[in-house]
């Protein structure tokens, strides 16, 4: 027996938890979770990143703005990771797991624009939603409706993120000042 099938019998009989649905499915829905999972840490960090340096006219509005988004989607964290052990899967180990798996692209400059942040964040929610509907397809295909029904809640919290933020980058047009 090799070192690798040793490992996943292991994950197997210790880790896994009992249910009725399909094993095969299982693992994929369980790997669809790990990876959003590394979405929504990495787009935690960014959005506190930008939460923390936003600054001009609209500072006050965008801090609140970025820090009650930031909020929301820590909370999804502790739910998605359970949910995956819960079906009998395994999940995020590490910030260098999360480095790998992440679609969420870092944003290191020194200086970004109110304006640019918040496009950006749009941006990245919008991937992360894609990601959720994903995930939610392969629930749909294993009769996982437990899993299928927090998904939808976080894909409905995605797109608020998205309007809230598509809103707050709206030219405004006709108005001198």
């Amino acid at each position: 027996m090799t070192k690798a099938n040793a490992a996943e019998i292991h994950i197997r009989e210790y880790l896994g938890t009992p249910t009725d649905l399909d094993a095969e499915k299982v693992k994929a829905i369980a790997m669809g979770l790990t990876q959003v999972l590394a979405d929504v840490f990495a787009l935690y960090i960014k959005t506190k990143n930008f939460h923390w340096h936003m600054s001009g006219r609209h500072f006050r509005d965008y801090h609140l703005l970025l820090d009650e988004q930031s909020q929301q989607i820590f909370a999804m964290t502790d739910p998605m990771a359970e949910r995956a052990r819960k079906i009998g899967g395994t999940t995020l180990h590490s910030v260098g797991e999360i480095a790998r798996m992440t679609k969420i692209l870092d944003n290191d400059a020194p200086y970004v624009t109110p304006e640019d942040m918040l496009a950006e964040l749009r941006d990245d929610n919008q991937t992360l939603v894609r990601r959720l509907r994903a995930v939610h397809a392969l629930c749909e295909d294993a009769n996982d409706v437990a899993t299928a029904s927090l998904i939808e809640v976080w894909i409905d919290e995605g797109e608020r993120r998205t309007w809230f933020l598509f809103e707050s980058t709206r030219p405004v047009f006709g108005h001198n000042g």
